[in-house]
């Protein structure tokens, strides 16, 4: 009976510290959503001006699509702000955030853009 009670009180325990850790993530995509991003748009609506060209005339229609595709998933979100140096792996290290970053990198996974494909001067100018 007492070892029924222990393992009972050890789910429990298991249980609180599963919804902490969800708790802190959720928390995580919140920042993303309210800090990230409007960083990430001012910083990809100012690379969209400084690559206008007449190939390339990134106009207010290439710009709003360029925010829905990047700001449509919060795992691009981070790609962004990664690609576009507005936080590093340092800052996620920094701040406890890099478990959360893995994780969100796993289960959106599918929804990741392919950075490597878009060169180095296409998001670094």
């Amino acid at each position: 009976m007492e070892v029924l009670a222990l393992l009972a009180s050890l789910v429990l325990v298991w249980m609180a510290w599963q919804l902490y850790r969800a708790k802190q993530f959720t928390r995580f995509k919140r920042e993303i959503e309210s800090q990230l991003k409007p960083q990430v748009i001012e910083a990809l609506n100012n690379h969209l001006e400084d690559t206008r060209s007449d190939l390339f005339p990134n106009n207010e229609c290439h710009q709003q699509a360029a925010q829905f595709y990047w700001c449509q998933y919060k795992s691009r979100i981070v790609q962004a702000a990664l690609k576009f140096g507005i936080i590093d792996k340092q800052w996620l290290v920094d701040n406890n955030k890099l478990r959360h970053c893995q994780h969100l990198f796993h289960i959106e996974q599918a929804y990741l853009a392919d950075i490597d494909s878009l060169g180095s001067e296409s998001i670094n100018s």
